[in-house]
């Protein structure tokens, strides 16, 4: 493999510096397991630091984690029922045509990374799959792709703007009355969509980050003779030849057949149109509703009962991280929260602020924070009363705030492991193998994200 040094000799810089960043990831990133001890051992600290006692301490963190027991279990079932739909024929037919667009190596990654954010902006949990099997296709025709930079376009979708689209959480939370907790209704309101991801500012700054994203990973893609492909890491993109199956005995008639397919699809179909008649479109955007939309989606293309199970079976190695890692999370929440971290961090980037440099504090603090608290609206009800309290008091648009949080709080998704869990467990690689990438994509969003929600709060 050729060192870092010859590649820049004969690579533009960014290119030669996505090399150097990937090999120091690869060699010196955590696992992500590791990675989630190491985040509860510094929360441990910090909350007894500001004056918890250590037992205090150890009890909010075994209480929480059974916190995330629901949440985890709708992750697992959002990627084993996506993985299920995603390769049943008719979809997966769609996925080859669009693999086989891209040419180039680079045009490969900027490909995917187009598609990764433009498909967050219907649903983050849609963009995670739908990436992945996309990114992992196009690695499987364009074996000169390097994989690595491919895995981290799949990811931009996640880690840059699927807060300023439709699964927005703090969005949906602030203009939805029923999911709105009574504190923050008294200080701030009901705030409709108009006014968060309706915004034509919001509309430009999610442009900005789409163009320079993919900019990014266009110019920093390594080139041919540097790249290396999922064979060179060890992943295994060859299909699985289906199963041949043999005279059918009587007891496995079922299995072939479509009529409990047809049954149990009509029968879901029915709840679900009901609940859009009652509810709107929006209600699929509820993860009940959406894991229930893809369990009916994957059995009916699948057709046949036998079909179906065999691609969530082949779908569940990719929950492991997350049936593991997800309630160690939960617990740091609990320990963040109960200690008054949180609390304090919002305090501080509160009193010294002002009406102009307010948004980007706020921006900064969520970023921070989500280091520590990977989950957008449990993060916002934790923040919500402290923020929107000093944005009245500094006469700053209280929409605006909620974009600011949605912009900035997912920055830290480009370099925190929580969410690559899902789509590295599909790729078949490991976080360090494209953090490298993200952080690429980290530092340079970090202060144009900052400073676009600084510049467009001057127009509110």
């Amino acid at each position: 493999m050729p060192r870092v040094d010859d590649a820049r000799d004969s690579q533009t810089f960014l290119a030669a510096l996505g090399l150097k960043l990937s090999d120091f990831f690869e060699e010196w990133f955590p696992d992500a397991f590791s990675l989630a001890l190491v985040a509860v051992a510094i929360v441990f600290v910090a909350a007894v630091g500001v004056g918890s006692s250590p037992v205090q301490a150890a009890t909010w963190f075994g209480a929480g984690y059974w916190d995330l027991t629901a949440f985890t279990l709708q992750m697992s079932l959002i990627i084993v029922t996506g993985y299920a739909v995603a390769v049943a024929p008719p979809v997966f037919r769609l996925i080859e045509r669009l693999a086989g667009m891209p040419k180039s190596g680079k045009g490969a990654i900027a490909f995917v990374a187009l598609f990764s954010m433009l498909s967050s902006l219907i649903s983050w949990s849609f963009t995670l799959i739908f990436s992945a099997l996309l990114a992992r296709e196009v690695a499987r025709r364009l074996t000169s792709v390097d994989y690595r930079a491919l895995g981290a376009a799949a990811f931009l979708g996640i880690g840059s703007i699927w807060a300023l689209g439709l699964s927005s959480s703090a969005a949906l939370i602030m203009a939805a009355p029923a999911s709105l907790p009574d504190n923050v209704e008294k200080i701030s309101g009901i705030i409709p969509l108009s006014q968060t991801i309706g915004l034509w500012q919001s509309g430009v700054m999610a442009v900005v980050i789409v163009t320079m994203s993919i900019a990014i990973a266009y110019y920093s893609a390594p080139s041919v003779e540097h790249s290396r492909n999922a064979g060179d890491l060890g992943v295994s993109l060859q299909e699985q030849p289906a199963p041949h199956v043999g005279r059918i005995r009587p007891g496995e008639w079922l299995e072939h057949s479509p009529l409990l397919t047809l049954i149990i699809g009509g029968l879901g179909s029915i709840y679900l149109v009901r609940e859009v008649a009652a509810n709107g479109f929006g209600i699929l955007l509820d993860l009940n509703h959406y894991v229930f939309t893809f369990l009916m989606a994957g059995l009916l293309l699948h057709w046949r009962p036998r079909s179906f199970v065999q691609a969530v079976a082949a779908g569940v190695p990719g929950v492991a991280g997350i049936m593991l890692q997800y309630p160690i999370y939960a617990g740091i929440v609990r320990m963040m929260t109960e200690s008054e971290l949180a609390t304090r961090m919002a305090h501080f980037f509160v009193a010294i602020s002002n009406e102009h440099t307010f948004p980007v504090l706020v921006g900064i603090y969520s970023a921070v924070l989500g280091l520590f608290i990977p989950s957008a609206g449990a993060k916002w009800l934790v923040e919500a009363p402290y923020l929107l309290e000093a944005a009245k008091s500094l006469n700053v648009h209280l929409g605006w705030i909620v974009q600011t949080y949605n912009a900035t709080e997912a920055l830290a998704n480009m370099i925190h492991p929580f969410w690559m869990l899902p789509l590295i467990g599909i790729l078949g690689l490991k976080p360090r193998d494209i953090v490298g990438y993200s952080m690429l994509q980290f530092v340079v969003h970090v202060p144009v994200v900052l400073m676009l929600v600084w510049l467009l709060n001057y127009t509110l």
